[in-house]
């Protein structure tokens, strides 16, 4: 059965239907030649692991086994060379496991094979009560069963719903050693905008200490917050990741469509406004556009949007080397989608293409993590609430 494939000017028309504002804009005009090779050809997927509850993230370890966090408050480490789960005992009891919290993100520390050291983004709660969205590192103990935290955390205050509604939280390492954190508005109409608050924001920080980094756009503001954040008018950003040239994709949730791809650029707003402008400061307005271009003609437009459909995009992963064709492909996963999107991209960069394989294609229910392993596989987590899975995707 051959792969769908869904031209990018047809995905526009659809886009410009999704709301009553203006048109999403076309992408930027792809380069002037072809991909120097054709995408993936039928991906071939196996079960690697199963029995989790809600796996969000996928991190490797320098020996190929890889941690992976669950929503509900649980570290599982898959280890080589069968990759069967085992349970880490960590101290997750302060973790919110409520709606789209717990949890979440995860990234290994580049120098991991020095310090053992990860760092997760969770909901923190006290007594019950939702306190806030943090960063906790972890230091991962030499024989994979426990994981104990390493000094205060990492960064705190970042806002939350006490529902756990949009959350966030993906965490990325930059090719500069800067730690990429992306996190939800908390479905609160002013936060997205609001350069004062977390919110709706990528932050770019320091992955030892927390603070915000000299070169970052607002690194003059004098509010410490502001001075975290790389880019602002955000949704729900889920997906993150760097290109082969350090271009940083972001996979974000629309309302109930217009989900979107991006790229990052320092400093730009992404004009998602549900408050009008601060005329609904308490009303959580989601008709407005996802990019509003008529209130921020500034607003960076999306590389691609998923129109009228709604696909609830999550990670993003770029996966690299000679199964996945040159110069790579830009692989997106899908919760209520329930399929896998794999972008073909030019130079620009712009979207040439939207691929949806069929062995992703609503075949393990909804999709959640995805990275690239150090064999080259793309890995993947499933997302149904009992008995999920971890599938390792390659190419033939």
């Amino acid at each position: 059965m051959a792969a769908r494939r869904f031209a990018l000017a047809a995905l526009l028309a659809l886009a410009g239907c999704a709301t009553g504002g203006p048109p999403t804009p076309t992408a930027p005009a792809p380069g002037s030649g072809p991909p120097q090779a054709g995408g993936p050809g039928e991906l071939h997927v196996e079960v690697v692991a199963s029995g989790l509850e809600h796996p969000w993230e996928i991190g490797f370890l320098p020996d190929g086994s890889a941690l992976v966090t669950q929503r509900p408050g649980e570290l599982a480490l898959l280890r080589q060379p069968d990759l069967r789960p085992q349970p880490v005992q960590a101290d997750f009891s302060d973790v919110l496991a409520r709606g789209e919290g717990g949890l979440m993100g995860l990234v290994v520390h580049p120098d991991f094979h020095a310090n053992r050291e990860f760092t997760t983004c969770q909901t923190h709660q006290e007594d019950g009560r939702a306190v806030d969205i943090r960063l906790i590192t972890w230091r991962l103990a030499e024989d994979g069963t426990r994981a104990e935290r390493v000094g205060q955390p990492l960064l705190t205050g970042l806002p939350i719903n006490p529902s756990g509604r949009h959350s966030g939280c993906r965490l990325a390492v930059a090719p500069d050693g800067a730690l990429l954190v992306s996190t939800g508005d908390t479905a609160r109409p002013t936060t997205a905008q609001d350069l004062r608050s977390p919110g709706g924001k990528v932050l770019r920080l320091d992955l030892d200490t927390g603070r915000p980094l000299p070169d970052n756009p607002f690194w003059d503001d004098p509010d410490p917050r502001q001075q975290l954040v790389l880019t602002y008018g955000h949704r729900n950003v889920q997906g993150l990741a760097i290109g082969p040239d350090g271009q940083v994709f972001a996979a974000e949730h629309g309302p109930d469509s217009e989900d979107e791809l991006n790229l990052l650029r320092p400093g730009r707003n992404y004009g998602w406004d549900p408050s009008r402008g601060g005329r609904n400061p308490v009303f959580y307005d989601e008709s407005v556009p996802m990019t509003d271009l008529r209130r921020f003609p500034d607003a960076v437009p999306p590389l691609w949007t998923s129109g009228t459909d709604t696909e609830a995009v999550c990670a993003a992963a770029f996966l690299r080397g000679g199964q996945w064709g040159e110069p790579g492909v830009l692989a997106v996963t899908a919760l209520k989608g329930s399929k896998l999107l794999l972008f073909r991209l030019a130079p620009g960069p712009s979207v040439l293409e939207v691929e949806v394989p069929p062995a992703l294609d609503g075949t393990h229910g909804r999709l959640r993590g995805a990275q690239q392993g150090p064999d080259g596989a793309l890995y993947v987590t499933t997302s149904n609430g009992t008995d999920d899975e971890v599938l390792r995707v390659t190419a033939r």
